[in-house]
């Protein structure tokens, strides 16, 4: 059993390690030869000019802005979400909650992106004008997309937590509500840091359901409620027909986003070793 699990994580790390060089070994020449600050800080995307451009910073601008966005509206909630479900929650009521975040999990992502287009869209469209397909409605969709990975990353996370720690919380003279806030929620930030993470990979590399709602406008938006695009929009947009050096522009674009994630997990890992030094 020893070779067998050691069989499966070593193709667990083959694959990452395989779609790393298809990644980076199509994408690095082209920005050689673009020019890296040519293609990071360019605001325009015109493949189809003469001469051709290929900047990406109105999709870096995008897709920094919803996911952070989508951050500042899913982590409280979801959190709070977390607490209340492990903590707070009656269990008739948990019976009812947990099989629907479960759900939540479980949806694909094109149904989200058709909710959005049904229900938000049409509201923004009445609130703030325009086609209502804009930087906020992608925010909003965003935020509801990675509630169920921070609710149950971060329920799983505090039902971890040694009882001993609340019951001397309790011995202290503090309420439940002070337990559970002050020691508990402290105590399980590890975990709930890791459903942020994932959370923020899940809202940044999300393409299908932004691609109903976003505008998918290649320009740097200037308030919320214009039209956006996404780098994993940029590409799943244009892929089907590009070619040549716009085929190589595109899986550049997919070095940007690789890089994201990379520097995402490697920010977590440095939080996450301090506190254990700690």
């Amino acid at each position: 059993m020893q070779g067998v699990f050691l069989f499966s994580a070593l193709i667990s790390v083959l694959a990452i390690v395989l779609i790393g060089v298809f990644v980076f070994g199509g994408g690095l020449p082209f920005i050689a030869k673009y020019g890296l600050g040519n293609f990071l800080l360019g605001e325009k995307w015109t493949p189809s000019n003469t001469p051709a451009a290929f900047g990406i910073l109105p999709m870096i601008v995008g897709s920094v802005s919803v996911t952070l966005g989508a951050v500042l509206i899913g982590v409280p909630i979801g959190v709070l979400t977390a607490v209340f479900m492990a903590k707070f929650c009656p269990p008739k009521l948990y019976k009812l909650l947990k099989p629907a975040v479960n759900l939540m999990a479980a949806i694909p992502s094109i149904v989200y992106g058709f909710f959005a287009l049904q229900l938000i869209v049409p509201l923004m469209r009445e609130l703030f004008g325009g086609t209502g397909m804009n930087m906020l409605t992608v925010m909003l969709l965003l935020g509801v997309m990675i509630l169920p990975t921070i609710i149950g990353m971060s329920e799983s996370a505090i039902r971890a937590v040694p009882e001993s720690y609340y019951s001397g919380s309790l011995a202290l003279g503090a309420t439940h509500e002070r337990s559970v806030m002050k020691v508990i929620l402290p105590a399980a930030k590890s975990g709930i840091l890791s459903s942020i993470v994932l959370g923020v990979g899940r809202a940044i590399g999300e393409t299908m359901a932004v691609v109903l709602v976003a505008g998918n406008q290649p320009r740097i938006p200037e308030a919320l409620t214009q039209g956006v695009r996404t780098l994993t929009t940029n590409i799943v947009l244009e892929m089907s027909y590009a070619a040549g050096q716009h085929r190589e522009a595109l899986i550049a674009t997919a070095v940007v986003l690789f890089g994201f994630i990379l520097l995402i997990n490697g920010i977590f890992m440095l939080i996450k070793r301090k506190e254990t030094v700690k």
